[in-house]
């Protein structure tokens, strides 16, 4: 199979799909890869190191599209990408397809088969290729709220940690999965007073084991969240529903209500957010302001950091690559059934329920929709 690896073109983004070590395995199983000059520019590799891997560079996006087969991205394809999406390519990149209904009616109407990211599964019902960005986007949600908390920057001008004698940031953090985890290790590094609320007892548990007394732990009750909400300098939106729009948690009355010159962080602005005053920035243009209240909501966060992000992805997105090379879309989806809960547009047809729901589409069984597209558009 040919795989095309084109330049990243969403704002700030200067992560990459394949890495020049992903490039050499597929070349040793036998397939051909090309990628568009200068796309892993971001990462410090140059067109050279891809050349060494065995890949052949193109001079644009569109030479890239046209030559491959299966197109390997990191953040969902732009308007101008999705136009040269053909009914025989397979796209395999984040898509976040349920708050973003004009990418879902141009991949319907493009005919490709669209495989996302973010709703490949695992064995324990985990979404193992969303881990590593999550655990990256977790981290740097503390980094960034704490210097949105900075007076320049329009926050309350509170250190994150303090210091001896003066009190440290409320940090709260919600959801306790895996972005959760990984904002509470920054903000208890940093010695904030911190706090997590969730609805899941067993994570709260074992969150309680991993932090100790250092985690305080909350169950999250309307009345628990309004409560440390109105409490906190900075507050971590860390919730994730697969594959369906964020709910909407915190409410434009309640931010009204907070403190002013506290920070909203919200991680799941992928997903549409889960705050309703949120709408999506850009790593140039980061924040707004709210009735006094601070709101960082990029939408690529692990782009700000894209040489960790993007090692981090290929370790875990390389497998599932070489699948759909190897086997073919319609093969590689139906021998994994968690891979199979990825694939979200095939054919013209909506595979993930929750996709469907949110947008008004027919869902379509994704074992039905495979066999309807035929091997010319799967494989």
């Amino acid at each position: 199979m040919r795989i095309g690896v084109p330049k990243e073109i969403k704002n700030h983004e200067y992560r990459v799909g394949l890495t020049p070590d992903s490039v050499l395995e597929m070349i040793a199983h036998g397939h051909e890869v090309v990628v568009e000059t200068k796309a892993g520019v971001g990462i410090g590799v140059s067109d050279a190191d891809y050349v060494a891997a065995g890949a052949k560079i193109l001079p644009t996006a569109k030479e890239v599209f046209d030559a491959a087969q299966m197109i390997v991205k990191v953040k969902e394809p732009q308007a101008g990408e999705r136009a040269m999406l053909r009914p025989d390519h397979i796209l395999f990149t984040y898509l976040h397809l349920a708050p973003d209904a004009e990418q879902t009616a141009d991949l319907v109407k493009s005919g490709a088969t669209c495989i996302a990211y973010e709703t490949v599964t695992d064995a324990h019902g985990r979404l193992p290729l969303l881990v590593p960005m999550s655990q990256v986007a977790g981290r740097l949600s503390v980094i960034a709220g704490a210097k949105a908390l900075e007076k320049a920057h329009g926050g309350s001008g509170t250190l994150i940690g303090g210091v001896p004698g003066v009190e440290p940031a409320k940090v709260v953090v919600i959801g306790g999965g895996v972005v959760g985890a990984h904002a509470i290790t920054m903000a208890i590094g940093l010695g904030a007073d911190v706090t997590v609320l969730d609805r899941n007892t067993a994570v709260l548990g074992e969150l309680a084991l991993s932090f100790g007394p250092a985690l305080k732990t909350v169950y999250s009750s309307r009345a628990a969240l309004e409560s440390h909400v109105l409490e906190a300098d900075l507050v971590v939106g860390a919730v994730l529903v697969a594959g369906a729009a964020a709910p909407k948690l915190v409410s434009k009355d309640l931010v009204g209500r907070m403190k002013p010159g506290s920070v909203l962080v919200d991680v799941a602005i992928d997903q549409g957010g889960c705050f309703e005053t949120s709408r999506a920035t850009t790593h140039s243009d980061p924040t707004y302001i709210i009735d006094d209240v601070v709101h960082y909501c990029v939408a690529n966060m692990p782009g700000a950091v894209p040489k960790t992000s993007t090692y981090a992805l290929n370790n875990a997105t390389l497998p599932f690559a070489l699948a759909l090379a190897d086997k073919g879309a319609k093969q590689a989806l139906l021998d994994d059934p968690h891979f199979l809960p990825g694939l979200n547009v095939i054919g013209g047809q909506v595979t993930c329920e929750a996709v469907a729901t949110a947008l008004g589409y027919d869902y379509v069984d994704p074992k039905v929709a495979l066999e309807q597209a035929g091997a010319s558009q799967a494989a």
